[in-house]
């Protein structure tokens, strides 16, 4: 026998082997078709809660990483020392909505069935095998009426992320700031059409008096008060009238709130604030960062935020705080065939405008939306070349308005082209975006069930607390937290400067050469 031969054999040989195997049952024998196994649901035994848990299980985390006897004192003057029927324990309670949001379950009723049958959440709330669990209604009616009206979720919150601090988990010095909408438990067919006052912005009395100013500057007199306010059709739901209709490109329009958040580089949610989804991003940007402020006592260094909060009234909030705003490219949304406003050069020293056929636009007057109207010749502009790329007037005159706080929105242009900030801009998808899709994927907030203004913004806070337990919870977990590791954190802060930082390195890589410098020599 040749090897050729010799080969085809061995291969036909290890075919066969491998047919056996997979047939017969070689290496784990024969399988003979077994009858159920002995019905033992009934037989009793004896088992500790605690050993029915695994040790990574997310509920043993949680524990592990916040002492919740913090919450006696949130609550304690919602409660009466000696009058009444003994209350179900706060820590309970909140722990009862802590599950709910952390494992994104519907309702606080499906909340209490999972309550019953999980062993892992039965530990989580100290309760046995055999202990009942409160009734669904007790958690509502506590949401509904001890609570409302309270910050006692603000506090809760504000409590977890200074745990996150303490740990040297949060930095600030970044801030990314967006909305997002949750449908409203209200039915988009059944509404009131309405007619309603328009909210005065934010900074209103401010740009009002810069507005004055900047007549008075250009010699004109001062505008009188408005006597009629601005007036616009609303449409009101019979359901939540407290929501607003979310109107967005071509998505579906339907009553909803807008949960407006800012969180840190690393995710850790800073604070949420919540109004109806017809109210704009601009507007609410305020209010929210001012609570930041609030609450993280730190001023930030940039803030990312989207093409909504683009106004010169935010670039100049910001920049007067010395804080950097980074936004996106926006498209002009100038007419096809027409010049766009960029082609327009505006002189300073002159306070004019010049057009690409080097013609004037000269100051005309100041609006009461705070823009400065700049306005052509129309005798000139008559015989231009370029009247039909120009304007569309029928009185031949072109008018470029100018915003009275246009300088800051220049500057914050200028950042965008920052290397470092194009950068952090791109982080957004990771920060903020990424937690929106948690906020609705995970934990259950794609709609809300509960009905008006007060009880949203209650439930805002409590599902922000929640994922930041749970992102503290697996930081610790990850880091395997000890007493060292608090020393080590205690250590770094003293370091945190980067000049400090890299002087200890070089002092712990100096240290290190020499201690391999005296082993060589033994």
């Amino acid at each position: 026998m040749n090897n050729e031969q010799t080969k085809r054999s061995a291969c036909r040989q290890s075919r066969q082997a491998v047919l056996i195997y997979r047939y017969k049952g070689i290496g784990g024998g024969n399988r003979m078709l077994q009858r159920h196994q002995e019905d033992r649901r009934h037989v009793e035994t004896t088992v500790k809660i605690d050993d029915l848990v695994p040790e990574d299980h997310l509920v043993r985390k949680l524990e592990k990483a916040i002492d919740f006897s913090f919450i006696y004192d949130i609550v304690k003057d919602l409660y009466s020392p000696d009058h009444g029927r003994p209350s179900i324990d706060p820590v309970v309670l909140f722990k009862m909505y802590l599950i709910r949001y952390i494992f994104g379950i519907r309702s606080m009723r499906e909340t209490v069935e999972q309550i019953r049958t999980n062993v892992a959440y039965r530990w989580f709330l100290g309760l046995s095998l055999h202990d009942p669990v409160p009734h669904h209604s007790t958690p509502s009616k506590n949401y509904a009426r001890r609570f409302a009206g309270t910050d006692v979720f603000q506090k809760i919150f504000s409590r977890i992320l200074e745990e996150a601090f303490q740990h040297g988990l949060v930095d600030p010095s970044v801030v990314f700031v967006d909305s997002t909408h949750v449908k409203a438990s209200a039915n988009k067919r059944k509404f009131n059409t309405e007619v309603a006052e328009v909210e005065a912005k934010a900074y209103q009395e401010e740009l009002e008096r810069e507005i004055e100013r900047d007549r008075i500057a250009h010699g004109k007199s001062p505008l009188p008060p408005e006597t009629d306010k601005k007036k616009r059709e609303v449409k009101v739901s019979k359901t939540d009238p407290e929501s607003g209709m979310f109107v967005k490109n071509e998505r579906e329009r339907v009553f909803a709130y807008s949960y407006h958040t800012a969180c840190d580089r690393h995710g850790w949610i800073l604070q949420s604030y919540v109004t109806a989804a017809n109210v704009h991003d601009s507007q609410a940007f305020f209010e929210l960062f001012e609570r930041v402020k609030q609450e993280v006592k730190q001023r930030p260094k940039d803030v990312c935020i989207d093409a909504g909060y683009k106004t010169p009234a935010i670039a100049k909030y910001l920049l007067e705080q010395e804080i950097h705003p980074i936004w996106p490219y926006t498209r002009p949304k100038t007419k096809e065939g027409f010049f766009r406003k960029s082609e327009f050069a505006y002189d300073e020293h002159f306070d004019c405008y010049l057009c690409p056929n080097n013609q004037v636009l000269s100051y005309s007057t100041t609006n009461r939306e705070g823009y400065r109207e700049y306005k052509s010749n129309p005798s000139v502009c008559k015989t231009c070349p370029y009247l039909e790329k120009c304007t569309g007037s029928k009185n031949h005159t072109k008018v470029v308005t100018r915003h009275v706080w246009q300088d800051y929105y220049e500057e914050a242009e200028h950042l965008r082209y920052v290397p470092e900030h194009r950068e952090l801009y791109e982080r957004r998808k990771e920060t903020i975006e990424r937690n929106f899709a948690d906020l609705k994927e995970k934990h259950g907030l794609r709609w809300t069930n509960y009905r008006g203004l007060e009880r949203n913004q209650m439930q805002a806070m409590l599902v922000c607390a929640a994922m930041n337990l749970k992102k503290l919870a697996n930081c610790l977990w990850r880091m395997g937290v000890s007493p060292l590791f608090h020393l080590c954190m205690s250590l770094f802060s003293l370091f945190h400067e980067e000049e400090q930082i890299s002087k200890c390195n070089k002092m712990v890589v100096r240290q290190l050469s020499y201690n391999h410098f005296v082993n060589s020599l033994r």
